[in-house]
Formats: C-alpha cells, sequence, structure tokens
C-alpha cells in the first residue's frame, strides 16, 4: 500500500487548481514522434488528455495501486489507450526508448534525497531516444509564501482540508490532509533549488532545452514561483 492510497478517491480537489500545466503537456506530446511516458501519472489527470490529443497510447508509472485503479476507470470511461503500469519511478525500464517522458505536478519533489532524484534521471536518460525530451515542474521555494500558509488549516471541499507545514532545515514540506475529524496521512515532499535541477540535469548526460517561470511560457526571473524544464538527450 501506496502513502498515497487514500489520497486517490478525492484526488481530483486536492489538484483542482492545477489546470494550466495539462495543455502544455499536451503540446509536448503532440511534438513528440515516438513513445509516450508519464512518471507518477497518479489518477491520469494529465495521461488522459494526452492520449486524447495524440491519439495513441501513453504509458503511465505509479507507486500507488489506488491511483492506477482510478485512472484505469477513467481512461475506459473516455475510451483512451492507457497502459497503466505499477512502478517506482526510480526503477524506470522500458522495453524501448522514449521520445518523451514527462513528470507533472512537482511530482519529483515527493523523492526525499538528492540521491533519489540522481537516479530518476539517470534512469529518464537511459531510456530516451537520442533527441528525446524530459519535461517536469516543480515549485520554485518562496519564504514568503511559506510565512503566509505555514501551519493554516485549508478547507478545500465539504470536509476535506490540508494542513502545510514547513521545515526549512530539511527544505521539506509537510503536506497532512483529512476529511472531517478523519486524517488521511502526510506527505512529504523536498523542494530543490534551479542548481539543483540543473546538476541533476548535468550528472546524466542531458542537456537543458528551455527552463520557464510558467506553462504559457514566461522568463524564468527573480519572481518566479515554478520551475517548468525541459531537458533533452543529446543526438
Amino acid at each position: 500500500m501506496s502513502d498515497y492510497d487514500r489520497w486517490a478517491a478525492d484526488y481530483d480537489y486536492w489538484a483542482r487548481e492545477m489546470t494550466e500545466d495539462v495543455p502544455w503537456y499536451v503540446e509536448l506530446a503532440q511534438e513528440a514522434t515516438g513513445p509516450v511516458v508519464e512518471l507518477a501519472v497518479g489518477t491520469g489527470r494529465v495521461a488522459i488528455p494526452v492520449a486524447q490529443a495524440i491519439g495513441r497510447r501513453v504509458i503511465g508509472i505509479d507507486r500507488s495501486p489506488a491511483m492506477l485503479a482510478e485512472a484505469r476507470r477513467r481512461a475506459d470511461e473516455a475510451g483512451v489507450d492507457l497502459d497503466l503500469r505499477l512502478g517506482d519511478m526510480r526503477d524506470l525500464s522500458l522495453e524501448e526508448p522514449a521520445d518523451l517522458i514527462y513528470c507533472p505536478f512537482r511530482s519529483l519533489t515527493h523523492l526525499p534525497t538528492w540521491h533519489d532524484k540522481r537516479r530518476v534521471f539517470e534512469r529518464v536518460a537511459a531510456s530516451l531516444q537520442p533527441g528525446g525530451r524530459f519535461a517536469w515542474n516543480a515549485f520554485a521555494f518562496s519564504p514568503f509564501v511559506a510565512v503566509r500558509i505555514h501551519d493554516q488549516r485549508t478547507t478545500l471541499h465539504d470536509e476535506l482540508w490540508q494542513v502545510i507545514r514547513y521545515a526549512p532545515a530539511d527544505n521539506r514540506v509537510d503536506l497532512t490532509r483529512g476529511r472531517g475529524d478523519e486524517e488521511l496521512g502526510t506527505v512529504k515532499i523536498w523542494w530543490a533549488t534551479k542548481s539543483e535541477w540543473e546538476g541533476l540535469i548535468d550528472v546524466a548526460g542531458l542537456e537543458v532545452d528551455a527552463l520557464y517561470g510558467g506553462f504559457a511560457r514566461e522568463p524564468f526571473d527573480d519572481d518566479s514561483l515554478e520551475l517548468v524544464w525541459v531537458a533533452r538527450k543529446p543526438r
């Protein structure tokens, strides 16, 4: 059982504020000529519209059986072809190299150490075709945002709520979520700086293709709160 299984039924509410990433990943997938793979596919929030747009199979990998079950149900309802696989992105292995691998919704920040992230980047690099791309997004840590929302309980929908707590010494955010009087669990995420992401790209033998401050291709600058990355495997 994954830490994320208890969130699967209500995932739409947890993720409802993130919508602008879908057209971004759809556009990247439409530019791909080979296999497309989504890491941390969750309930198919992004993979389903990607598959609808490109008209072919999308491979989705996640380590939560409950999330995959929900994704499978939704894919069947939408009539799209998702090849959903239970697995850890740190152990990524594909039968044939991909032209695009992407990891939306800041999911790489759920990896606790730089070593874990490096392992993913190296597996991604090994799984890409020459010229293939790896795309992901992550939040840029802001102390101003952290002060405003630290330890504040927020109601998301009906009885669903969450509390966000920051642990600066560990570059960590703890997300505790619940329904009514029931706590559904706490998931930890670890932020990384721009230079840390650049180091991961470099050590994996990839190259920076683009870095934006948002999904509308805004330039990344001192005020950006999102890092939207595209890396490429050299030909």
